[in-house]
């Protein structure tokens, strides 16, 4: 066993797959991103990623692994770098939990440090930010009902039920009787205000990554060039400008990013704001006249998801300190938002 993985059932269920051959070497835990557990593994002359969901599940958890394993699915054969999917268990008797085999990515997290050539090369850190662009332009033309992904998300009224759904979240924070309340937070109001006052009156639906930032990608190691788009958990099918919202709602605004930004060191020669609009304007063709209205959406709704964990802290139920930090990160993203709408 290694953190909730049988490797023996595990060995047994690729047999029936017929994925590998042999027992099961050399495997260890990666670090992620998320919660998840990831444990790459090697079998015969060929290495595996597996992913499943933590050691205590939460409510949704299979069914975010069965998602995530149908979106990688999808894209297979597309212009969007991701972990090619090899086999996926909807089943929860094999592992106790859903889970599903990736292909390793030979790749590094930016947001973890730089290897030397991207530390040394302003152009090829320059690159990175460009080549995420180009990753949800992809993403975002894709015909999703062509490659299966038909009821994957609710494109109806996708727009319309954005603040409704995120003003409701923000409430039921209230159970932790502890919490400030919303009134902790400069400007909410304002900001939900002005999204109702502003939404767009139409827009084209595709498939979107819902949590887009600079630590949910893998870098080439001999380039600037993206491996490979990861945690795919928040995947839907909507409206692809607000991944481009929050790339630009997590980014940093200048050359000297601030503690709650995803930046990496040195970030001297990343692309600025507006270079990564131009690109994406460029390589989409799609029309960014509402722009301000998905970065202002990417603030409030990533804002409100932090502030959870602030709620949490403050009835005891998650450490402090990471409370405070993302309580601060919430204040800098509506803060953020405000800016874009004064």
């Amino acid at each position: 066993m290694i953190e909730g993985v049988d490797l023996a059932a595990l060995e047994r269920w690729m047999d029936g797959q017929g994925v590998g051959t042999g027992p099961i070497a050399d495997a260890r835990l990666l670090s992620g991103g998320t919660q998840n557990i990831l444990m790459r593994f090697r079998r015969g002359d060929a290495s595996y990623v597996l992913r499943r969901p933590p050691p205590v599940p939460r409510a949704n958890s299979n069914d975010t692994m069965r998602r995530e394993a149908r979106v990688l699915a999808a894209l297979d054969g597309t212009a969007v770098p991701h972990p090619r999917l090899v086999a996926a268990c909807g089943d929860e008797d094999v592992l106790g939990v859903a889970f599903y085999l990736m292909q390793p990515v030979e790749g590094f997290n930016a947001t973890q440090g730089l290897p030397a050539l991207h530390a040394s090369d302003a152009a090829v850190r320059h690159r990175i930010g460009l080549s995420m662009v180009e990753a949800i332009a992809a993403l975002g033309a894709i015909d999703y009902r062509a490659v299966g992904l038909d009821g994957f998300g609710k494109p109806d009224n996708y727009l319309e039920r954005q603040v409704g759904r995120w003003k409701a979240q923000l409430a039921s924070y209230a159970d932790f009787a502890e919490w400030p309340g919303p009134e902790a937070i400069p400007g909410v109001e304002r900001v939900a205000d002005w999204l109702d006052a502003h939404r767009p009156a139409d827009f084209r639906p595709g498939i979107i990554h819902g949590d887009f930032h600079l630590a949910n990608v893998m870098v080439r190691p001999d380039s600037g060039d993206i491996a490979a788009v990861v945690d795919w958990e928040l995947s839907t099918i909507g409206d692809p400008l607000l991944d481009l919202g929050w790339l630009l709602a997590t980014w940093p605004e200048d050359d000297m990013p601030r503690a709650t930004d995803v930046a990496v060191t040195p970030w001297e020669g990343f692309a600025t704001p507006d270079e990564l609009v131009a690109h994406y304007a460029k390589v989409s063709g799609r029309d960014l006249s509402a722009l301000d209205w998905y970065v202002v959406l990417a603030c409030y709704k990533l804002g409100i998801i932090l502030e959870g964990t602030h709620a949490r802290a403050s009835a005891g139920k998650a450490p402090k300190e990471t409370g405070d930090r993302l309580h601060a990160h919430t204040l800098d993203l509506f803060d953020r938002a405000l800016r874009r709408i004064s």
